[in-house]
């Protein structure tokens, strides 16, 4: 049966000249680092023909394991680590039915399988990092869900460490990881608790990566919206779909289009209201409507197309531009809608953001206080201008809330727009005394 391992080519490179490599398996047993049974059973399968080592394992593939894991407990050499994790991975690559032999290791040693492999996790070496979570992820991927959880903190801890990584084949490898991992229920909600990797996950498509790596990041994010509290917050909390529908109308793959597509429909079915003004500010029904008119090889796509553009028609068909306004608020994405600078709509609307104790007022403030967007604040700070122009009693409220020392603040910004909007919304803030006097 077949045993799908991580695919990268610094990992084919460096494997294939690790096979080759002359370990001194005799000089370690005659300082009896390893014993003399520990050596014959080496040399039926050190640089053999791949051939004749299948032979081997085919007979005594519960004692290699065995042998392969607990002489990486013991060893300390890296070049020594280096040809055991590739003797382990080669042990597995097409062959699902060797992943027992390599569980169950435990029952003669309860350090194995993960001790020796996590700690390889932590090696200086690149190579036996990236060699030992090509490992891991075939085995904790069927491991038992105690087995799994047992484990599973430390790999996130190091995929986090790859995702976040400069180096593009760290990257790769942990996000291919990600993949496979994420389709466990428990792995979701432990990749939602960690704080770096969806950060991570989020830089890698701002930063224009190819197609397939498109692709699987937003594989990861689809797989993580099936889980109803994700659902819930991820755009709350890591500003997604903004990220996810660029991705996608710049996509040149169907398959990125597809799974982008699905993961919005997870989001809308599992929770409308927390994700519906964000596609709203982003632009998902026209964008939705675009993708309805192309022609698909795939039916899964047409049918999510269409689910999401009738849900979304429904939800957006009835809204007033004052509907679009709070919604821009509720997403904290706010964009140069002609309602920002609309003298008819702040006369018509400034008061409204009183109603519900001041409910959008306060949401105004609190993305003035918390964006770091320069945008997004020149914006914020053009409408706490146009509400007090317009509503000269809401002067004393946005102080009170803390919103004219934060546009005072931000009349020293580094930004040049920033500044110039802050000055213009802090003279709309101190012009009544002014006429007063």
């Amino acid at each position: 049966m077949s045993v799908t391992l991580v695919a990268n080519p610094y990992l084919d490179e460096n494997s294939t000249k690790i096979r080759n490599k002359n370990v001194p398996w005799d000089a370690y047993q005659r300082a009896d680092l390893i014993t003399l049974e520990e050596l014959g059973l080496i040399k039926k399968v050190d640089r053999q023909p791949r051939a004749r080592v299948e032979s081997v394992l085919l007979s005594e593939g519960s004692t290699y394991a065995q042998l392969y894991l607990g002489l990486l407990k013991k060893v300390v050499r890296s070049d020594t680590q280096q040809c055991l994790l590739v003797w382990i991975a080669d042990a597995l690559t097409d062959h699902e039915e060797r992943i027992p032999l390599f569980t169950r290791t435990h029952q003669f040693d309860p350090d194995l399988p993960y001790l020796p492999l996590l700690k390889c996790l932590d090696a200086q070496d690149e190579f036996i990092q990236l060699k030992a979570a090509q490992i891991l992820i075939v085995l904790l991927s069927v491991e038992e869900t105690s087995a799994l959880q047992q484990h599973l903190q430390p790999f996130l801890q190091t995929l986090a460490q790859f995702v976040t990584n400069s180096a593009q084949h760290k990257r790769d490898i942990g996000v291919q990881c990600l993949e496979s991992l994420l389709a466990r229920q428990e792995v979701r909600q432990a990749v939602w608790a960690n704080s770096a990797i969806i950060p991570g996950l989020l830089d890698i498509l701002t930063n224009s990566p190819g197609s397939q790596m498109s692709y699987q990041v937003s594989f990861c994010f689809w797989l993580l919206t099936f889980e109803q509290n994700v659902a819930q917050q991820l755009d709350k909390k890591y500003d997604v779909i903004p990220v996810l529908v660029e991705t996608a109308k710049t996509a040149v793959k169907e398959k990125v289009i597809r799974v982008i597509v699905a993961a919005f429909r997870n989001l809308v079915t599992k929770a409308p209201s927390a994700n519906l003004p964000a596609m709203l500010v982003a632009q998902l029904l026209p964008f939705a409507k675009n993708l309805s008119q192309r022609k698909w090889f795939d039916e899964d796509i047409i049918e999510d197309v269409q689910f999401l553009k009738e849900e979304l028609t429904t939800h957006f068909q009835n809204l007033t531009t004052y509907d679009e306004y709070t919604s821009e608020l509720a997403s904290g994405h706010l964009s140069w809608t002609p309602v920002h600078e609309s003298d008819d709509f702040w006369k018509e609307n400034a008061t409204r953001l009183n109603e519900k104790d001041y409910e959008q007022l306060k949401l105004l403030i609190h993305i003035l206080q918390t964006a770091t967007d320069p945008n997004t604040l020149v914006i914020a700070a053009n409408d706490v201008g146009q509400y007090v122009k317009h509503y000269d009693r809401g002067k004393k409220f946005v102080t009170d809330l803390g919103g004219k020392a934060r546009v005072m603040e931000l009349m020293t910004h580094s930004n040049p727009d920033v500044r110039y909007r802050a000055l213009l919304s802090v003279q709309q803030l101190v012009s009544q005394p002014w006429v007063a006097a």
